[in-house]
């Protein structure tokens, strides 16, 4: 059982997140004589079916319009973009970005091209588990959650796995030329990732949490609607 200890630490909350299917467990503050009483309070974890994927709520609600996909390839040195705009799915572009500037560019994208939601590819083995990429790609995923949910955004991971050799397939049945292939690779990688995501209808994505409450509210709220695209009545 957790019991209550006298911290003396600045008058703020912290907010811990383990899992986004876990309980959490949000420390919170009381002033008092000494310093202040730590005390925790449980609260449920946001889940898919309050953050449904666009694939998913489609498939629940078949006239819902709306909804736009950025799918991501995230490699050591390149990394692929797709984009999913109703039922089109087609490859973006290549980005031979790294870090901050990388996570800045597909934000700027994300925005120009007015999605709602990334979809991220997670590499796992053949048997399904996680590699030694994975962590870096939640790492990535993690920090793109925290900006994605300023607006409204939600993050959720694919499992990748034989993407890579999915998009290899596809662009040698287009006849594209080698230098074109090895071009456009992981932008195509990309697409088989959004492929997946809407063939599944979204129902084998994780979604990403950001740790701080009120961007996860934000998430809830949704991005701003665009008063051009709806009426008055929606």
């Amino acid at each position: 059982m957790l019991t209550q200890q006298v911290l003396h630490l600045p008058p703020q909350k912290l907010f811990l997140c383990y899992s986004p299917l876990d309980v959490r467990k949000i420390p919170s503050f009381v002033n008092c004589k000494n310093g202040y009483v730590h005390s925790y309070s449980r609260v449920n974890a946001l889940t898919l079916d309050e953050l449904p994927p666009n694939a998913l709520r489609r498939k629940r609600e078949p006239q819902w319009r709306g909804g736009f996909s950025l799918g991501l390839d995230l490699g050591l040195a390149r990394t692929g973009l797709a984009l999913s705009k109703g039922f089109s799915i087609r490859p973006l572009t290549v980005l031979e970005l790294r870090g901050q500037k990388l996570e800045l560019r597909i934000v700027n994208i994300a925005e120009q091209e007015e999605v709602d939601e990334f979809i991220i590819g997670l590499p796992k083995s053949a048997d399904g588990k996680e590699t030694p990429q994975s962590n870096k790609v939640r790492s990535v995923a993690g920090r793109l959650a925290v900006q994605a949910a300023e607006r409204g955004w939600r993050v959720y991971l694919q499992d990748e796995h034989g993407t890579t050799t999915e998009a290899m397939d596809r662009m040698v049945n287009m006849g594209l030329s080698k230098s074109c292939q090895q071009k456009k690779l992981d932008a195509f990688a990309a697409m088989m990732v959004l492929e997946r995501y809407f063939s599944t209808s979204g129902e084998g994505t994780e979604l990403v949490l950001p740790k701080n409450l009120e961007l996860q509210a934000k998430l809830q709220r949704g991005p701003p609607k665009d008063v051009d695209f709806f009426s008055d009545e929606d």
